[in-house]
Parts: C-alpha cells; structure tokens; sequence
C-alpha cells in the first residue's frame, strides 16, 4: 500500500518542486528586469543632469559673451538657459535623492530658473539687462562651472567603476553615513557648496516670486489668546466667548498663529485659524454634514457676499465659481473705484443645502489687502480691445488690477468671452495693450455664470 502510495505522491511531488522552482526562477527574473529597468533610467537622468548642467555653464556664458545691445542674443541665451534648468530640475526628481539633503542645490536651480525666465520675456528692446544683472549672471556663471566640474567627477568615477545607483539607493534607506558611497558624498558635497555660496542678488522681480507669506510679515502687535476667544465667538455669534478654545501654534517661530475651536452642536468642532500679529482670520471651517442640494448658484452668491460683508469684507465680487455637487467654491475679490483687485482674494465654499458658507480661506486677502492708489489707463477700453484676437466673442469688459509674471501689480482690461468653443478670460495691460495673461475657465459648455459675469 505504502508503495503504491509513494508511486503516486512521489511524482506529484516532484512536479510541484519543479514548478516551484520555476515560478521561483520567473520572480528572480522578473525582479531582475525590473531592478535594470530603474538603474537604466537612475543612469539615463544622472547622465542628462549632468549634460544640461554643463548646457546651463554654456548658455550663461554666450549671454555674456554678445554685445550689451543684442537683446535679440541675450534673451535666446536666457530661454535656453530657463530650458535647460528645467530639465535639469526633472532629472533631479528623478533620482533616489529623496533621502538625502539636496534642498540648497534645488533652489538654486529654481532661482536660476525664475531668473532666466522672467528676464526674458521682458522688452529688452526698452529694459536691457542692468549692471546688477550682467554681475549676478556673471556669478551664477562661475557657480555653475563649479557644479559641472562636480557632476563630471562624479560621473568618470561611475563609469570607471560601474558603480550602480541601486546601491545608491539600499544606502540612503540603510542610513548609512558619508565616506560609504561616491555618489552620496559628491551630492552632499554639492549640497554643502551651493550652501556657501555669497549672497547672490537675484533682484526684486526674482526675490518676490521666492518671497515667503510668513504671519511676521504682517506689522501689527501680537494679540493674546483672550482676544482670539473674543474674535472667533464674534465670528461664530456666540454669547460665551468662554465656550471658545484656543490652541497657540508655532511659538517662537516665523508661523505663530492661533487656532480656535468650538462644539457647536456635536461632531467635530468649527475651527478658526488666526495670526497672532493683529489675530486676522486666516481661515473657517465648518465640518458639518451638508444635506440635499435645494438652492441655485446664484443664491448661493448673495448668500456668500452677505456672509463676508457680515464679518468686514465689503466690496467683494465673486469671480469665479466650481460645483461639486452639495456645495460650491465661490472665488471672490476685492473692488476698489470699480476695479476688481485680484490680490484681494477670498475663496469660499458655501453649502447648497441652504446656502451658508462652510468654509473660507482668506491668507491671499490678509496679506494683500491694503488701499491702493490705482493709476488712470493710458488706454481706453475700445483701445484695448484692438489688441483682442479678432475671432474673440467679448461678453464682458472690466478693470482689474493682477500680479504680472513678474509680481508686479498691473493695471489691465479684463475681457470674458468666448474663442474656439471655450471661456476665456483676457487680461489686457490697461497702458500697453500688451496680453498680459490668459486663463480658461473651465466646465463652462455654454452661458457665462452669474459669479463669472
């Protein structure tokens, strides 16, 4: 019996061995492929990284290289510098570098970026590069010859040595320290050296893009718990400020703030964030079911603007609007002399259950806010006009003053319409003519909405 047993199970046995290890062969083959596919692709960008690094060296230096009056020479160096920093940007991103220091490098390639781009889609016919300018390229010349010489480096030690990024990759998750790995220490190396670096004038335009919105920027003494209770039960409309708990957030730091919240009928509570420089509202939110939808876009609107003309923020016209089915978010803006002042901005999103708002976002409006002397347009609105695509269907015409591309506050024309089946707004420089943006409004198949409007 025990024979006749074995002759059966033996065979079976040895079929399950043999598909066990073939299965076993095909995963380590599988796993194979896919570790050389990564490594390829780790090889692939840290070689192109370090191609456009050297690309970058090259382009600044043919933008120093041509006469001071060749605008036409300097701004191709400087958008084929832009270009090739943002593909080097990309390979970065690439690489298994998220465990490791690299932030210094990053943003001195994104501040490289900013540079080159801004500076470029300027008129250099009428605002040629400046003195300040040519030393900063200068500078950021020398500075990106020195990282190229790294990245090379670094690049004949991988190809002498066959080192494999994969291993780049078990070390930094290992934690191991510096002195281990090539790679890891030319990058920290790098890291190390853009830390070093002097001070480099990137100029007003660049500085704003880069300018951090921190609660000390605001001028305002700082206010106490007590008057954070006092504000948010005003807000709330509540009798017993008491009821109010507030927590402070980021003592001692650049993001001091206050956070306040109250039960105000079970479930989650309704929070406040405020700055403790002037305890300004930063935001609301209201976790409370919403029910059914019961009412339309447009009473939402009226509902949205009694509601921030309620708590001190007169004037405010809605911009924009998106639904999502129970509730929608109303983009509102601030009015000064009839033009609507994007800096100014408030975005709020009211429930359709009954129209009150659950939630607003108001950091744009706290540090933007401020009155403003608006200049008069060199242009007149049918003047601007003339600069529209012909084809451009114009539904409405407003003044509105934005930021530039260069964080600049501009005086422009505004122009809803239609072109090519979409919504667009336009926004014409109010003394130039010139387009100053271009945006597409989105789920919009046919009328322009009442918040568009």
């Amino acid at each position: 019996m025990y024979k006749r047993l074995s002759a059966v199970l033996f065979p079976i046995a040895a079929l399950l061995l043999v598909g066990a290890a073939y299965w076993g062969y095909q995963e380590h083959q599988d796993k194979n492929a896919v570790l050389i596919k990564a490594e390829n692709q780790y090889q692939r960008a840290f070689h192109d990284l370090s191609f456009h690094m050297q690309q970058i060296h090259k382009q600044l230096g043919h933008t120093l290289a041509v006469n001071s009056a060749s605008s036409g020479q300097h701004r191709k160096g400087l958008v084929n510098v832009w270009r090739m920093t943002s593909q080097a940007q990309n390979e970065i991103s690439q690489l298994p570098l998220n465990m490791l220091p690299f932030s210094k490098a990053e943003d001195f390639l994104s501040h490289v970026a900013s540079l080159a781009y801004r500076t470029s889609i300027r008129d250099l016919t009428k605002e040629p590069l400046s003195d300040k300018e040519y030393v900063t390229l200068k500078t950021l010349y020398e500075k990106s010859d020195e990282l190229t010489k790294d990245l090379q480096n670094m690049q004949n030690e991988v190809m002498a040595n066959s080192l494999r990024w994969m291993d780049v990759e078990i070390a930094l998750a290992a934690k191991q320290q510096s002195g281990n790995n090539v790679i890891i220490d030319g990058f920290r190396s790098m890291e190390d050296k853009v830390g070093q670096y002097p001070e480099i004038d990137w100029g007003p335009t660049v500085a704003a893009v880069f300018e951090r919105q921190t609660l000390r920027a605001l001028s305002a003494d700082a206010v106490g718990p007590e008057e954070i209770q006092k504000k948010a039960a005003q807000f709330l409309g509540l009798e017993d400020a008491g009821a109010v708990e507030v927590v402070e957030n980021g003592s001692g730091t650049e993001y001091e703030s206050y956070t306040a919240t109250v039960n105000v009928g079970g479930g989650e509570p309704v929070r406040l964030d405020y700055t403790k420089r002037g305890g300004e509202l930063i935001s609301f939110y209201n976790p409370r079911e919403i029910g059914e939808k019961q009412i339309d876009v447009q009473t939402a609107e009226q509902s949205t603007i009694q509601f921030l003309e309620q708590h001190g923020y007169s004037g405010m016209q809605a911009v924009s609007y998106d639904d999502y089915g129970r509730s929608g978010n109303f983009t509102l803006v601030g009015t000064q002399d009839d033009v609507l002042i994007y800096p100014d901005r408030i975005t709020v999103q009211a429930a359709l259950d009954d129209g009150k708002p659950v939630s607003m976002q108001a950091s744009d409006y706290v540090y933007e806010h401020k009155e403003r002397k608006l200049p008069k347009p060199q242009l007149t609105e049918q003047e601007a006009r003339e600069s529209l695509n012909s084809e451009f269907e114009v539904r409405t015409a407003k003044r509105a003053l934005i930021h530039n591309e260069r964080k600049e506050e501009v005086l422009c024309y505004e122009f809803l319409g239609r072109i090519n089946g979409s919504l667009y707004r336009i926004y014409i420089n109010a003394d130039t003519g010139e387009e100053e943006s271009i945006e597409e409004i989105p789920g919009m198949n046919g009328d322009v909405p009442q918040a568009s409007a």
